[in-house]
């Protein structure tokens, strides 16, 4: 089933009735209780409810408000056991990938959805924060430029595939949104950045934060994505790391087709239930050979066109799906274009790196020391700078956490988050 963008609306509505009986209206003191007679569900009835959860969590989200005004609550043990965990993870990340070998420029969309949502969170009043409430206001944005197009496709994907995938656990969509970010990266070479789950969406009727959704289109001012970031609490290190796996997605050659996006690593003619080199290949028989000829008639229809299986055994790097730029970059050059941003910078001048386009002339600014300095240290040490973009991913989905739940409380409630100090150069 394909969700346009006309018909989300209406869609979001008519799901609504197929809630209540999921959605939890209780306060923050019930908020356990509730999480546990959700959990209770069947799995298959869950598939039916779990649009309308998102939907609620679109333009109704659940959960009172402390008087801290603290919007995110994190309940860590919220899906139970780790097979139930790791198979609703998996879920998303499989959907997500899908999505993104069909339409490779909804990469860097993804990532985007999940920067805004963590952007949305406000240091000093501690108000918002990666609830995934960042969805209704892309969704009821009426611009029509291809930057927001892709946004909100990215967003409709996560809407349909929770919807799609019957047999897995609970998610939230604000979780979702955290993971098809991590995903984005993943899907092009790089490294898996982790992802704290337990966030709860947004409460109901709460007003969203005012971040632009156009912060990442190349049209703002440089000192309007610097103070979205500093107004979160993010320093101008975790920035730059950030804005560095943004660069990434955005500038690699994104090889697959629309095409070949159902390929798989493996060979074609593999010779089941044998091991080793000998067993790889099969001689074409010909009933292969002449359906291959069937097949390249222009006017052949495959009797299973729009059913696709995904393949996700294998090792760790196609377990999803087959990586976008597997040729030019991968995790232990992940740094690639940043190192050539820093030799540009030192050979050519200021001017040299523009093919690198706005994130580039933003952080190596002259009015940025920081930035730059931080971004030439990236460029040496590729180890430096996965690192720091884990941490700074991890640290973005996880601002104005408030933790519920038994001992999770107990052991985080008021924990200052792992940051990277600007000043704390003894990391290296």
């Amino acid at each position: 089933m394909k969700l346009s963008l006309k018909a989300a609306p209406l869609a979001v509505l008519l799901s609504l009735t197929s809630t209540l009986a999921f959605q939890s209206p209780h306060p923050l003191s019930s908020f356990t209780s509730a999480r546990n007679s959700r959990l209770a569900m069947d799995r298959r009835g869950f598939g039916n409810a779990l649009v309308g959860t998102t939907a609620a969590t679109l333009w109704n989200a659940n959960i009172a408000v402390t008087p801290a005004n603290a919007q995110v609550f994190f309940d860590p043990a919220m899906y139970g056991d780790q097979e139930l965990r790791v198979g609703a993870v998996d879920s998303v990340r499989e959907s997500v990938r899908r999505a993104i070998l069909k339409n490779p420029q909804l990469a860097p969309s993804f990532y985007q959805l999940a920067l805004l949502d963590g952007l949305s969170f406000d240091s000093k009043t501690q108000k918002y924060g990666p609830d995934g409430s960042i969805l209704k206001v892309v969704l009821s944005t009426k611009a029509d430029d291809a930057y927001t197009k892709n946004l909100q496709q990215a967003c409709l994907t996560l809407i349909e595939a929770e919807k799609n995938l019957r047999k897995k656990v609970a998610i939230t969509i604000a979780d979702a949104i955290a993971i098809g970010g991590s995903q984005s990266i993943e899907s092009i070479g790089g490294p898996v950045l982790a992802v704290q789950l337990g966030r709860a969406d947004a409460p109901i009727k709460a007003p969203v934060s005012d971040v632009p959704i156009d912060l990442f289109s190349g049209k703002r001012d440089f000192a309007d994505v610097q103070n979205a970031f500093r107004n979160a609490g993010l320093t101008d290190r975790e920035m730059t790391a950030l804005l560095s796996g943004l660069l990434t997605l955005e500038y690699v050659e994104k090889t697959r087709t629309v095409e070949d996006w159902k390929q798989s690593a493996r060979p074609r003619f593999r010779e089941p239930g044998k091991m080793g080199r000998l067993s790889e290949f099969k001689p074409l028989t010909d009933d292969d050979i002449a359906q291959a000829e069937l097949e390249s008639d222009p006017e052949y229809e495959d009797p299973d066109d729009g059913w696709y299986i995904a393949d996700s055994f294998g090792s760790r790097e196609s377990r999803f799906g087959d990586r976008l730029a597997k040729d030019q970059i991968n995790e232990k050059t992940f740094n690639k274009y940043l190192k050539d941003i820093a030799e540009k910078s030192k050979k050519q001048g200021p001017d040299a790196f523009e093919e690198y386009g706005w994130i580039a002339m933003l952080v190596m600014d002259k009015d940025s020391p920081t930035s730059s300095t931080w971004l030439n240290k990236y460029a040496g040490s590729n180890l430096s700078y996965i690192k720091d973009l884990s941490i700074s991913y991890n640290s973005l989905t996880q601002l104005g956490a408030v933790y519920t739940g038994g001992k999770y409380e107990n052991l985080l409630k008021n924990k200052p988050r792992k940051s990277l100090n600007d000043d704390d150069l003894k990391l290296f």
